[in-house]
């Protein structure tokens, strides 16, 4: 008995150490198991927040695209509660007239840009079943639109909305606080103008690529305004007020290829822009308005660069291209001086004209004599065909 229990406790101690070991084992490999986890669940934490602040950036891009720069912050820095679903809001009434967010102005410059032979080629090609890529064509130019207002001369512009193939935008439209320059109204004003000019030559270059004859009629106006944004599932920043109304009116009323400005743009343009009177134009629920055509801003002394003499050029070059006159392709030195020549009087001769008309800005006469639609296009064109005509006889 005794030389049995002392052979029974000469293995304790190494049962003891085995215990010990397989205790130590199994807590590792839990040790282990719950660190895998944890680096688990953090690596997805990490997506998870990664993935939101993605979603929060989609967000805040999608918001800062429909609406403007400073109403975008002002959703963003204000209670979550303005941003909600429409049923919501309708709960609390009261909630609902403290979230409306609006802003008056009192001089807004507004322009309204349409192309009025659009929908005649929309009808057209919607026949022959090609109406997605009349839709295509229709959103390269709009796109090209937004596309020149992200030039720097041009970020105090903002975008509207698009009607149609009508496009609508406004500027001094962002709320000067503190210490901020304030703008005068001229150079808001100026600032859409020289936009609505260099659309043309946005709108010729697409016309010179797709081979189309697209035209835009242009209308500007300025005066007070009230802007705000409405609607809660798909809230709109628009702007209100008779100001509104009289720059879609000069739009409507005016002449393909023109832009059509009121009398309070001639009082503040008339100094620096070719401006030439219209006369009186009967508007909807206005009775007759005197209206200007601005034809291009005057650079210098004796120099004036205008949108006709522009859209001039851009219809020669269209004719050139697009095969619609018969122009020599082995013009030799003689012909090719030839054509210098005559391009070069034609350009005198639009720099005469265009000079006489800026003599004359502050003359309004009696009874205008307003150009039918496309009258001015076809007379462009009809002077450039007899200068390519002048260049065949010379190459013949």
């Amino acid at each position: 008995m005794n030389g049995g229990s002392f052979h029974i406790r000469g293995y304790e101690p190494i049962l003891s150490l085995l215990l010990f070991v397989s205790a130590l084992a199994l807590h590792s490999r839990q040790l282990d198991l719950k660190l895998r986890l944890d680096f688990l669940w953090a690596v997805q934490a990490e997506e998870e927040r990664d993935g939101m602040e993605k979603v929060k950036l989609d967000n805040r891009r999608i918001l800062f695209n429909l609406l403007p720069a400073h109403v975008a912050q002002h959703f963003l820095m204000s209670n979550p509660r303005n941003m909600v679903s429409l049923a919501n809001r309708q709960a609390d009434r009261q909630t609902d007239k403290q979230d409306l967010y609006y802003q008056s102005y009192a001089q807004v410059g507004v322009l309204f840009a349409s192309i009025p032979n659009f929908n005649d080629f929309y009808i057209e090609l919607d026949g022959n079943n090609m109406g997605v890529e009349c839709l295509r064509l229709l959103n390269e130019i709009i796109a090209d639109f937004d596309e020149l207002m992200d030039k720097e001369c041009y970020k105090d512009i903002e975008k509207i909305k698009t009607i149609g193939s009508t496009y609508m935008a406004a500027v001094g439209l962002v709320p000067t606080v503190g210490t901020k320059a304030k703008k005068s109204v001229y150079d808001h004003l100026s600032t859409i103008a020289d936009y609505a000019i260099e659309m043309f030559d946005v709108l010729d270059e697409i016309n010179y690529q797709s081979y189309n004859e697209f035209v835009l009629r242009v209308g500007i106006n300025v005066g007070p305004v009230v802007a705000g944004v409405i609607g809660a599932r798909r809230p709109q920043y628009d702007i209100w007020g008779n100001t509104v109304n009289v720059a879609s009116r000069m739009d409507s009323t005016g002449v393909p290829g023109k832009i059509q400005v009121t009398e309070e743009v001639y009082r503040l343009l008339n100094t620096n822009y070719d401006l030439v009177c219209r006369g009186k134009v009967s508007v909807k629920g206005k009775g007759e308005m005197l209206t200007y055509f601005l034809e291009g801003k005057v650079q210098g002394v004796g120099t004036v660069t205008t949108s006709s003499v522009m859209r001039s050029a851009s219809l020669a070059r269209r004719i050139h291209s697009c095969g619609k006159t018969s122009v020599p392709t082995n013009l030799g030195s003689i012909s090719s001086g030839a054509s210098l020549t005559a391009f070069s009087s034609m350009g005198s001769n639009m720099q005469m004209n265009t000079a006489n008309s800026s003599n004359s800005q502050a003359i309004c006469l009696p009874s205008p004599s307003v150009p039918a639609v496309g009258e001015e296009d076809e007379e462009d064109l009809d002077v450039t065909g007899i200068q390519v005509e002048a260049v065949a006889d010379v190459a013949v």
